[in-house]
């Protein structure tokens, strides 16, 4: 794809999500996810080797048809093959959805409505909620947005920039199986390792991408100091950052003791200032739009650039 393409198909992308959302109906990754599960369940053993098969069998099929797909339009229509790409951007996109889940916590919290927050939030994380109290409900609501900004966004974009439709789908499908099959549980130990190590290697440069893009666009000087000094000490190479370096130019507080089928997990502190609450949530938000705004400028500042001294640089 072209560099104005891709600013393009962004563009879109991005503005098909504000526009529609999510599909609410038939939504591809929730089929990709029944097919996910059938695939474990014919698959599945104890063994690393068998988590790669199963994650090559329900991964590179998908991805292979995109990339055919592509090129069969392409031949006929470039326009035809972008506005399919564009598709494939939006599909994979989570933004509006992610403002959606974070804005039904906060309202509420504001509200009071402890028991509400605590139902809304756990669509968010996978943690017990129903034993939070508001400030730790607007702590995980904060987390989900800062790392979910990551995952269902900025990583999305990276690889449409990187790779177009096949590499928002191989993206997007990966990190699915990564939420399946990448928890150190007795079942997916072994068998899950491959969706965990895959997601972590796509997710490497887009989580630093992003982790700067909050340290910019927040208190930069706090951020950096919370990414260097935070982020080696979280479990996840490329939550740490991203959260840390979120928390940090927000100025807000994250991580600490979270509860986890029935017992307390002790985690890292994130951040620096006050305790999280509903102010929190919505600048979080804040941050994850500004940081699309910014991605979006740069996308289109590069294709003015490339167009105007006559070039047509391919990624």
């Amino acid at each position: 794809m072209s560099v104005v393409s891709i600013a393009a198909g962004m563009l879109a992308g991005i503005g098909l999500d504000a526009w529609l959302g999510e599909p609410r109906r038939a939504h591809p990754l929730v089929g990709f996810g029944r097919v996910a599960q059938a695939i474990e369940r014919g698959l599945h053993r104890d063994a690393r080797l068998r988590g790669v098969v199963a994650w090559c069998v329900a991964v590179l099929p998908a991805v292979t048809i995109t990339t055919g797909l592509v090129h069969l339009l392409a031949m006929w229509s470039a326009w035809a093959a972008m506005v399919f790409s564009t598709v494939m951007l939006y599909l994979a996109i989570g933004h509006r959805s992610l403002g959606e889940h974070a804005r039904a916590v906060e309202a509420p919290l504001r509200a009071g409505d402890l028991d509400l927050a605590r139902a809304m939030v756990g669509r968010m994380v996978s943690r017990d909620t129903q034993v939070l109290d508001a400030s730790q409900v607007a702590a995980a609501a904060t987390e989900s947005v800062l790392e979910n900004g990551a995952d269902a966004v900025f990583g999305a974009l990276f690889w449409f920039a990187v790779l177009g439709a096949p590499g928002v789908v191989l993206y997007r499908l990966a990190n699915t199986l990564d939420a399946m099959w990448g928890y150190r549980t007795l079942r997916h130990e072994r068998f899950g390792w491959a969706a965990a190590r895959i997601d972590d290697g796509l997710n490497y440069i887009p989580a630093r991408l992003t982790a700067l893009t909050y340290a910019v666009l927040g208190d930069t000087r706090r951020a950096l100091r919370c990414w260097c000094r935070q982020a080696p000490l979280w479990d996840s190479p490329n939550a740490g950052p991203v959260m840390s370096a979120g928390a940090g130019a927000i100025g807000v507080r994250l991580g600490g003791p979270a509860p986890y089928h029935g017992h307390w997990e002790d985690r890292p502190v994130l951040g620096e200032g006050d305790a999280a609450d509903a102010d929190a949530v919505v600048a979080a938000l804040r941050l994850v739009r500004r940081g699309v705004w910014l991605w979006l400028c740069v996308a289109v500042i590069a294709a003015c650039a490339t167009s105007w001294i006559g070039g047509d640089w391919h990624a």
